[in-house]
């Protein structure tokens, strides 16, 4: 599949089903992934991939999580916390390790070179015939939880990116006309 098509042509699926992917094609998604945009080479991403028993782990910690923050949360509410790992057959959640006293590479560029690098995964399991969605939520911010990867209160927990098979094909989502996200840009005028 060509980049473009590639691009053009990702969804986020509405489920995931298994298989995941095989191997070679997770690693082919983390090596475009490094490749992204990444001014002073910091390589600020951090991937921890997520499946089989972790996911049960990473759900129990999220439902304490929204236990905590809503103590009147419904046991409904509760479970579908618990069972958001379980959508899918991996997860990678992605993390920006940020080197807040760098002097010419700011916090906000290195979120920036994580998206990008999160993008690639996307777009990179998507020519290979799976399907990936981008998820954060309040957990994605909740200090502990990116604490559970080690990561420190400065540094962001960019999302999870769930991978599987699509149950179906995704409803084509409306992209904006190029022309309506297009501006001149307005040169000051003496």
């Amino acid at each position: 599949m060509e980049a473009a098509q590639a691009i053009l042509t990702r969804q986020s699926p509405n489920r995931l089903l298994d298989p995941a992917p095989p191997d070679d094609v997770i690693d082919a998604a983390l090596r475009a992934a490094n490749a992204a945009p990444d001014h002073g080479l910091l390589r600020p991403w951090r991937f921890f991939p997520i499946g089989g028993d972790d996911g049960l782990h990473l759900g129990e910690l999220l439902a304490e999580r929204l236990r905590l923050r809503s103590p009147d949360a419904a046991a409904a509410d509760l479970e579908r916390e618990r069972s958001r790992p379980l959508r899918a057959p991996l997860i990678v959640a992605v993390a920006a390790r940020l080197r807040q006293d760098h002097p010419k590479v700011p916090a906000v560029e290195q979120v920036l070179a994580t998206g990008a690098a999160i993008q690639n995964m996307l777009v990179t399991i998507h020519a290979a015939g799976y399907a990936a969605m981008w998820k954060t939520g309040p957990a994605a911010h909740d200090d502990f939880v990116k604490k559970s990867f080690g990561l420190e209160p400065w540094d962001v927990l960019a999302g999870f990116v769930y991978v599987g098979t699509a149950a179906e094909r995704a409803r084509s989502k409306p992209r904006p006309e190029t022309a309506e996200v297009t501006q001149r840009w307005p040169r000051a005028t003496q």
